[in-house]
């Protein structure tokens, strides 16, 4: 442990790290490996260490430099737009026929594929393409009066 405290400098890491060593000893095939041998998985573990710091310093200036150019600021006007146009999208479901919105629901919302659909309702695949554009030719209208 020593050996790893005069390199880190925290006790904890220290310890880690001596845990480590013993966890790599203990997987050897060979009954007592030599003290170059402990010394040599000890520097490794080191530069292993050593290694993660640096790519997660990397990261971390590296989002720290994005994080102002990828984020919009909280805007309360857009939460409002965005709810009222989700409160559009549930009325035109609501408005559609009751098969057609299932149809829909299991299609883009549960990702249900169309054979497993057209089976479920003894349709064709071909009746549930037309049911799904059909609901969405209602959808692209309601949205588009409501404009």
């Amino acid at each position: 442990m020593a050996f790893f405290l005069r390199r880190v400098r925290n006790p904890t890491d220290a310890e880690d790290l001596t845990q480590e060593v013993f966890v790599r000893m203990l997987n050897l095939t060979e009954d007592r490996p030599s003290d170059a041998y402990v010394f040599q998985i000890a520097q490794n573990l080191l530069i292993d260490r050593s290694r993660k710091h640096l790519v997660r310093e990397r990261y971390r200036h590296g989002v720290a430099a994005d994080a102002g150019r990828e984020l919009d600021d909280f805007d309360p006007h857009r939460l409002v737009e965005g709810r009222d146009q989700l409160a559009k999208i549930v009325g035109a479901l609501g408005e559609m026929p009751e098969r057609t919105r299932t149809i829909f629901v299991l299609y883009r919302v549960e990702n249900m594929r169309q054979e497993t659909i057209a089976n479920a309702f003894g349709i064709s695949s071909s009746a549930v393409k037309q049911h799904v554009a059909k609901a969405m030719a209602l959808l692209a209208r309601k949205m588009r009066d409501d404009r």
